[in-house]
């Protein structure tokens, strides 16, 4: 096994830390501040707007060739070039992990450097599986950062989390599909920029059980199109980007907005989720370093009963735990990059849902510790904590809770003895 990035790697990862501390750090608070006022007084800020200074930091980030690091090494074709990247090519797994962590130390960072969900598994989709057409239409755009996009799988009425319960239908009529259902927690649906869902829909339900599904380009505008409501997240927005109820009527686009041709939903699904996956554990472990880093500070700088907090409470024994937990996940991942770089998604399902599993509680029990030794404080928008944890705690489900990861786990570890799959 070898994790060590490459140099060019290494070379990108301090370059986005140095961003995150010299730009990013510096306005990050006071626009969270902002929009925490804007939510409690709907003042003349509009929380689903992006700030101007939002604007300023990707322009610079751009300019850095800090833009668009998430393209994997051998699928970005030209795009990597045309798009701002420094170095012109995509990279591994492994190369961008590192990279990943860095972002999760910032809310701001994913998207100041165009590397954000559901962006990045839209465009992945789009390098992999899309029409030249499809291609020219979304992709370009989405990588130049001219528009944001969203993903339309979940749905409020079946349990989401197996996916064969879809039924929002995709009907090939002619020239034409025509797509009649809801979909919840369609994230992205929110922000002003947002121009084109990838909505999962029922084609043919008589076909086999993983080719019943296929993934379908919306224009945001297409008539039929409603968003129903905004849903906070443990009352959280996450305005500008947000999560959705979306209404889908009668909605008729070109049979050519299939992605891959029909049925091929889950074929599409999968490819898409093996390295977003490595994306999201690594920005929770970039999460959870900076929830450690916080109660550090906090546990030398505050003192009670004649001590300093970290030499209350066991908080010592704490702060060594939440460092060998990190670790611990943040190998894990890297096991996982290095597996799918090396074998592919198909030979690592194993770890890729372990590290879907163990980094988002690693991330929720370092930022729940930091949040008790800043007591009042860490509940409030002061700190960054209380956002923090409820990101973790979400992504506990979002791209299938726990017990389906730990499923395939165990599903995979039994074969190994024998039992059948």
């Amino acid at each position: 096994m070898d994790f060590s990035p490459s140099p060019r790697a290494a070379e990108l990862t301090g370059a986005v830390r140095s961003f995150i501390r010299d730009e990013i750090a510096p306005v990050e608070h006071a626009l969270q501040l902002r929009q925490a006022e804007a939510r409690r007084a709907g003042g003349e800020v509009d929380p689903w707007q992006v700030p101007r200074e939002m604007h300023e930091l990707r322009r610079k980030a751009r300019d850095q060739g800090l833009w668009n690091l998430f393209l994997p090494a051998g699928h970005e074709g030209p795009y990597a070039e045309r798009f701002g990247t420094r170095g012109g090519t995509g990279l591994s797994n492994v190369d961008y992990a590192p990279i990943a962590e860095a972002t999760g130390w910032s809310f701001l960072a994913p998207y100041v450097f165009n590397c954000n969900a559901p962006d990045t598994g839209n465009a992945e989709v789009l390098l992999r599986y899309g029409s030249q057409e499809q291609k020219d239409r979304w992709l370009d755009p989405l990588l130049e950062g001219r528009i944001r996009s969203a993903f339309a799988m979940t749905e409020p009425g079946v349990a989401s989390s197996d996916a064969t319960n879809m039924q929002l239908t995709a009907v090939v009529e002619g020239d034409d599909v025509v797509l009649n259902g809801r979909k919840w927690w369609t994230t992205g649906i929110g922000h002003p920029d947002c121009e084109v869902l990838l909505v999962m829909g029922l084609t043919d339900p008589e076909a086999p059980k993983y080719a019943r599904h296929s993934m379908v380009l919306v224009p945001r505008d297409t008539p039929g199109v409603k968003v129903e409501r905004m849903l906070d997240t443990m009352g959280f927005l996450d305005e500008p980007f947000g999560h959705g109820e979306v209404s889908f009527t009668d909605v008729r686009v070109p049979v050519s907005n299939i992605v891959a041709g029909p049925g091929r939903a889950f074929e599409i699904a999968q490819g898409r989720l093996g390295p977003g996956r490595v994306h999201h554990a690594m920005r929770m472990i970039g999460l959870a370093e900076r929830a450690l880093h916080l109660a550090c500070e906090r546990g030398l700088a505050r003192t009670a009963f004649g001590k300093p907090l970290a030499d209350l409470g066991g908080n010592r024994e704490r702060i060594a735990e939440a460092r060998i937990a990190i670790d611990s996940a943040r190998l894990l991942i890297l096991n996982a990059a290095w597996k799918l770089d090396t074998v592919g998604a198909a030979g690592a399902l194993s770890e890729v849902s372990a590290i879907k599993v163990a980094a988002p509680q690693v991330a929720q029990q370092v930022i729940d510790f930091a949040m008790q030794i800043h007591g009042g404080a860490g509940l409030s928008s002061d700190f960054p904590l209380a956002g923090a944890w409820t990101a973790a705690r979400a992504v506990r489900l979002a791209d299938g809770p726990d017990e389906v990861h730990k499923g395939v786990v165990a599903r995979i570890e039994l074969g190994r003895h024998g039992a059948a799959r």
